[in-house]
């Protein structure tokens, strides 16, 4: 068994009686190829939250931050995360995003960059509209629906892939691409809060 297999384990263990996770539309993620995941950002918890309620291994960008951290940087490249520098372009990110999506495998973003603080839906980074506009991954948007608080229960809903053909076709910008993707994280929020 590999370190993630094992690790989804153990935190599933823990995490889905603690916040009696209910799971809605796992039915909707594709069983192979490029994955473009995309989740509001409520908690700190919400990468492992996903990590253990999807079907497939998810490559998640994580803040440059983490990596620093003793205990994280052991734990966290086998866990198939990679740094970003957050508030500028940077590229190695990008391209290693890219490589993850082109290679079939699953990238999960958060697009708003950052928690939010209200619970809210934010702005969107247009960084996710450059992965979905540059490859031809499945785009499957997620609305994590808290509280995050023991015992009362927090929902994960995964909708169904997103049709963004049209805005390749005509060349739209990462940022319209980014907008469309999160008016359906919104309504997911919406539906099911």
């Amino acid at each position: 068994m590999d370190f993630y297999a094992f690790a989804k384990g153990v935190v599933s263990g823990v995490l889905k009686p603690l916040y009696r996770i209910e799971v809605v539309g796992t039915e909707h993620f594709p069983k192979e190829g490029g994955v473009l995941l995309c989740a509001n950002h409520i908690s700190n918890l919400d990468p492992p939250v996903v990590g253990i309620t999807a079907p497939r291994p998810i490559h998640f960008m994580a803040k440059e931050e983490l990596f620093r951290v003793p205990v994280l940087k052991t734990l966290l490249p086998p866990l198939h995360a990679f740094p970003v520098k957050r508030g500028m372009s940077d590229r190695q990110a990008l391209r290693t995003g890219l490589d993850v999506l082109k290679e079939g495998h699953v990238l999960g973003i958060f697009p708003e960059g950052t928690r939010s603080k209200d619970g809210k839906l934010q702005k969107g980074l247009a960084g996710v509209g450059f992965f979905a506009l540059r490859t031809d991954a499945a785009v499957v948007p997620c609305a994590i629906i808290g509280p995050y608080r023991p015992l009362k229960k927090l929902k994960v809903v995964y909708g169904k892939p997103l049709d963004i053909s049209a805005l390749r076709e005509r060349k739209a910008s990462p940022e319209e691409a980014t907008e469309y993707i999160m008016r359906h994280i919104q309504a997911l929020l919406d539906e099911y809060q």
